[in-house]
């Protein structure tokens, strides 16, 4: 493959899970670059990275995860990769299908390709109330933007060097991945979605608990909702 291809894996509290979740990118797409992005983990995370010698940047306060990736972004544009590909550092996100998020990228059917659990179902679906909140999500950025995308808070996607600049200047911090499919869509940028089989997350916590959850969701709703009005098409054509 001749194209430049930047993994992004973005780190918090994931000693763990982040040696396994590189070495198996690594097996699996040696011919990719990969920068993994600590976000000012209090574990033992950086020291990880460091002994094995794993690019990676060290974030000096905590971003969360909006401001981490869009310091992946930034690198990215910045080294002209001409794809840009996020996964997470938790386990979920399998290498293995790292190919098929990124191949309708570079065929130029989309400027972004979701990484989807529900377009073949297989595999890890997360719990039963979290997939209604994706449901009502998905059919909420429906409304707003006239776009259909399944799994709207799957974090492994990929984007091509427009998308990522883009990205690289605006950027949600605060619930990024269903507030990007939008301001993509009505920026005038093509989403897509790849069917993908996630892992249950291999070892610690998450962050969303099942009260989290419902919280998550209203908040996330409100913000996709204030987006829709003060997000500008800057592309010709329909997303």
């Amino acid at each position: 493959m001749d194209k430049k291809i930047l993994v992004l894996i973005p780190c918090y509290n994931e000693e763990e899970n982040i040696v396994n979740t590189v070495e198996r990118l690594k097996e699996q797409c040696p011919e990719v670059d990969f920068l993994v992005i600590n976000d000012c983990s209090t574990d033992n995370s950086a020291a990880l990275l460091q002994s094995r010698g794993y690019p990676f940047l060290d974030l000096p306060v905590n971003l969360g995860i909006g401001g981490g990736v869009q310091c992946g972004y930034l690198y990215a544009k910045r080294y002209g990769y001409d794809v840009t590909v996020q996964m997470d550092g938790d386990g979920q996100h399998d290498p293995a299908y790292l190919h098929e998020v990124v191949r309708p990228v570079l065929d130029g059917q989309c400027d972004m390709c979701i990484g989807s659990r529900f377009i073949t179902r297989e595999g890890f679906q997360t719990s039963f109330m979290r997939r209604v909140g994706i449901r009502f999500l998905s059919g909420l950025i429906h409304l707003l933007s006239g776009k259909r995308v399944l799994d709207v808070t799957s974090g492994f996607r990929a984007t091509n060097a427009s998308m990522t600049a883009y990205f690289a200047q605006h950027y949600a911090s605060d619930y990024p991945e269903p507030e990007a499919i939008l301001a993509a869509s009505l920026a005038g940028f093509r989403v897509g979605e790849a069917p993908v089989v996630m892992r249950e997350r291999q070892g610690g916590v998450s962050s969303i608990s099942s009260f989290r959850s419902v919280y998550y969701m209203v908040k996330v709703s409100l913000a996709l909702i204030i987006d829709r009005f003060s997000i500008h098409k800057i592309r010709g054509g329909k997303a």
